[in-house]
């Protein structure tokens, strides 16, 4: 996949550093520094799209967006940089304070929007990994939980199995057994080795929280399908539109115009969120959405009674 890259504003780069430093600038070293961690990134998807190739179109999604990202935070800290000289470069006398505090503390809500931005490398191992939340919006979100289940199965059924194999009393049938199981010699070992209640092999907690998730995967399944067979689906009343989204599995409310700020309160505390793309409030859609939707409708009834 070629690698995209965004420009650097090397221009505010050099003459951040000239009001911070002495020392000269060196010209495309924040250019350098941008590469250097977008390159970092697209080699992590490299790497899983070569593990996991359906899933290259959305990890080579996610470091293009790294790198967008990674450059709007890159420049911006140099534009922060332009905007008050250290004290070492202008000196202590009418030295403006406040605007140094200023600028100290638009560094520091970069410096979290940068930790933000590693976040997307950190998604980008966990599709590796292959433990991408799976969202109910996605458009193949019924044949990923689909197979994830089929996965989670798939290990509830090989804990069992290894379990049985060390409850042999002869060894080495015992090992050969867990070597059919697709373990290696290092794993083998390990699973013989008792924790710290003296077990060997899986626990008994760790079968039942596999199997409760094994039932929650079957219950999302269960909603979507449902969802997703019944259609999108709306009803109107006097203060708005309430859609039921089945192909972004989203419950939206939409109002005429700007809710006033009461209402909005109103909607945030029931979970919904604006989406301007759908310029809609918005939330999950499942039973608890639904409910959500019908607490809103309620609380602005309840308003209107308390203002007649």
């Amino acid at each position: 996949m070629e690698r995209v890259y965004y420009s650097i504003n090397e221009e505010a780069a050099r003459l951040a550093k000239s009001m911070m430093s002495f020392n000269e600038y060196k010209e495309g070293s924040k250019t350098e520094e941008y590469k250097a961690l977008v390159d970092a990134t697209y080699d992590i998807a490299d790497e899983v799209a070569a593990e996991r190739p359906d899933e290259a179109e959305k990890v080579y999604g996610l470091a293009q967006k790294y790198s967008k990202q990674m450059a709007d935070v890159i420049n911006r800290d140099s534009e922060i940089g332009t905007r008050c000289p250290s004290v070492m470069i202008c000196g202590p006398g009418n030295f403006p304070v406040k605007k140094k505090e200023k600028q100290v503390e638009a560094w520091r809500r970069n410096h979290e929007k940068f930790e933000k931005v590693q976040g997307i490398r950190d998604r980008i191992r966990t599709i590796g990994r292959g433990g991408e939340a799976i969202m109910s919006g996605d458009s193949d979100a019924v044949t990923k939980l689909e197979k994830k289940i089929a996965e989670t199965k798939a290990l509830q059924e090989k804990m069992r199995e290894s379990n049985k194999a060390l409850r042999m009393k002869d060894r080495e049938k015992c090992d050969a057994r867990l070597k059919e199981l697709g373990y290696s010699d290092e794993q083998i070992e390990k699973l013989h080795e008792p924790d710290f209640c003296g077990r060997i092999g899986y626990p008994q907690y760790k079968l039942q929280n596999n199997n409760q998730n094994i039932h929650r995967l079957e219950g999302r399944l269960k909603t979507i399908k449902e969802a997703k067979e019944t259609g999108n689906t709306e009803e109107e009343n006097e203060f708005c539109k309430v859609i039921e989204n089945t192909e972004i599995m989203r419950i939206q409310l939409v109002f005429d115009g700007k809710p006033d700020s009461k209402t909005r309160d109103v909607l945030k505390r029931h979970g919904f969120r604006w989406a301007p793309s759908q310029t809609a409030w918005q939330r999950t859609l499942n039973s608890h959405g639904r409910w959500a939707a019908k607490s809103v409708i309620d609380d602005l009834e309840k308003m209107k009674c308390g203002t007649d």
